[in-house]
């Protein structure tokens, strides 16, 4: 009996360390993230493929990176943005890492400034990650793979400014989820990038099924990075994302919104007639909102990801804030409006 237990105890000190070889090697997280499809499951990187291709840019060097905005930071609006949080009172929840921002002043866009706040912090975003769907749909209509029909031009407006499942599921299945990724962590954009914590990532369909690969680095199925969606819309802002006509296609889908909450409700209440690109998401206590915002003779990006059930209510007091911060920026353009 004795030897028994001493078998047991030497199984289970074997079965201990080969779960943190397995966990150091990245094989799978001890941190799997619930979402819509239930608990998160073990991710198994196969030895080639696309993950292979990942590993790889950890060799890059920051100089490849398209649109470097971590060199935007900004001291005086990093400030600002500070003080910002602890008037609404989210100090507590930026130390816990359950709110990440990012704020960029684009009204010059060659000289932008940046803000951010746990911007490197990958989380369960709903449905913003949306965007890299309709991203990479351009990729293929501009390659010639894929067709600008109307049924095709109807299921994105309805992903986009509905928020429609069924029709982000249709457009994922269109493209295909491999090649979704494939253009999120091309060199080209660096949507999804390991140097800065990983970034948008699209691993299954908008579905209770069709689970294809949560992200390598925090085991994700839908996730994002504030700065990475930041660094989107800066990008789209500078006709960056596919071509600049296709650029100018994917500002008109995102410049129409049918969901008046989050920044939009904050925003509308300011300027009813503010010029708002936009993509949202929301489950369960998780609740992010991304936005190119114009009006008042000035333009900004705001991102804000959250966890915490008052997250809808915590995004429209940081968007009426910083706001506020940007006007104080640019008090001329305030006043000429």
């Amino acid at each position: 009996m004795k030897r028994n237990r001493l078998l047991t105890k030497a199984l289970r000190v074997s079965a201990t360390w080969i779960t943190a070889l397995l966990l150091a090697a990245g094989l799978f997280s001890a941190t799997a993230q619930a979402d819509d499809v239930g608990e998160g499951k073990p991710i198994i990187i196969p030895p080639k493929g696309i993950f292979e291709r990942i590993e790889d840019m950890k060799l890059a060097t920051p100089g490849e990176d398209p649109a470097p905005i971590w060199d935007f930071a900004n001291e005086e609006l990093q400030a600002q943005t500070a003080q910002a949080l602890e008037r609404l009172g989210l100090s507590q929840a930026v130390r816990d890492k359950r709110l990440s921002i990012a704020l960029m002043d684009i009204t010059d866009p060659q000289n932008p400034a940046l803000a951010s706040i746990n911007g490197d912090k990958m989380v369960y975003a709903a449905s913003l990650p949306k965007i890299a769907i309709l991203l990479a749909a351009f990729e293929e209509i501009a390659a010639g793979k894929l067709e600008l029909t109307p049924e095709l031009d109807g299921l994105m407006k309805r992903m986009i400014r509905d928020s429609s499942n069924s029709a982000a599921t249709q457009v994922m299945h269109m493209v295909g989820k491999e090649r979704i990724a494939e253009v999120l962590i091309s060199s080209r954009y660096r949507l999804y990038d390991p140097q800065h914590g990983g970034g948008l990532w699209l691993g299954k369909d908008f579905a209770k099924k069709g689970l294809w690969r949560r992200d390598p680095m925090n085991n994700l199925s839908h996730g994002a990075t504030a700065m990475e969606v930041a660094r989107f819309w800066y990008m789209l802002e500078m006709d960056l994302l596919v071509t600049p006509e296709h650029s100018a296609m994917m500002r008109e889908i995102l410049g129409e919104t049918h969901l008046n909450h989050k920044f939009a409700k904050a925003l509308m209440k300011i300027d009813p007639h503010a010029q708002i690109m936009r993509k949202s998401g929301s489950w369960s206590t998780y609740h992010a909102d991304s936005a190119l915002i114009r009006h008042g003779g000035y333009a900004y990006i705001i991102v804000g990801l959250s966890n915490d059930k008052n997250g809808t209510r915590w995004l429209e007091g940081i968007g009426r804030e910083f706001d506020a911060i940007i006007a104080q920026r640019h008090p001329k353009a305030g006043a000429a409006r």
